[in-house]
């Protein structure tokens, strides 16, 4: 039987993922990637909520819903991924600095022209040559931000590839099915292909990828 919509977007997504991973929380969080660890340390670490009330991102804008309740369930998996420093205040980088820090110089600077767009992001699990990034700013319909592919294994590119953490998170844990090749695979799919066009219009002129040249 199929879902309800309800049930495949936002906090809802974000529940039914916490389920799963409450289910099974030494599961590692990528199989093929084991440096990634654990979904969480046990016992759980919710971010406090007395910080978790009142957070926003340090640019102002909001925290998309899915991040506000995975964060009352656990923060360690982020930490590990460097989003909070001290008093776990968020520590976001630039676009190109987050690619100079994970690739190096020479490729990351081939995306350092994209960081007056992408001022405010965060590393997330994923990919080998490639990396996993959440940038922040116009939001969909759900209140998220989308999730992005850097990929530097032939022409250097990001790419769109999650409407929101919320879809990131459950596509990680085995809740999504990604039909198709390629990131930008979900731009096809009923459910999430909607948001993805909308993040695509946003950030690229309606196109799902761009290139980086530098």
């Amino acid at each position: 039987m199929a879902l309800p919509a309800s049930a495949v977007h936002g906090v809802a997504l974000t529940e039914r993922v916490i389920a799963r991973v409450e289910a099974d929380p030494s599961r590692p969080v990528l199989d093929y990637a084991p440096w990634a660890g654990p979904w969480r340390s046990a016992p759980s670490s919710p971010l406090p909520a007395g910080v978790l009330d009142g957070a926003v991102f340090p640019s102002g804008r909001p925290l998309p819903p899915s991040l506000r309740r995975w964060l009352a369930f656990d923060s360690e998996l982020l930490c590990r991924f460097g989003w909070f420093g001290p008093a776990y205040g968020f520590t976001p980088r630039t676009l190109g600095q987050l690619a100079r820090e994970e690739f190096g110089d020479g490729w990351g600077a081939c995306y350092e022209p994209l960081s007056a767009r992408f001022d405010e992001c965060f590393l997330l699990p994923g990919g080998s040559d490639s990396r996993r990034v959440l940038a922040t700013g116009a939001v969909d319909e759900y209140g998220e931000y989308p999730v992005f592919a850097l990929d530097i294994d032939d022409l250097p590119c990001i790419e769109l590839m999650y409407p929101g953490l919320d879809v990131y998170l459950a596509d990680t844990a085995g809740l999504v099915t990604r039909a198709g090749h390629g990131y930008s695979a979900l731009a096809d799919d009923p459910a999430y292909g909607p948001r993805m066009r909308a993040h695509a219009r946003q950030v690229f002129a309606g196109e799902l990828a761009q290139e980086c040249l530098g």
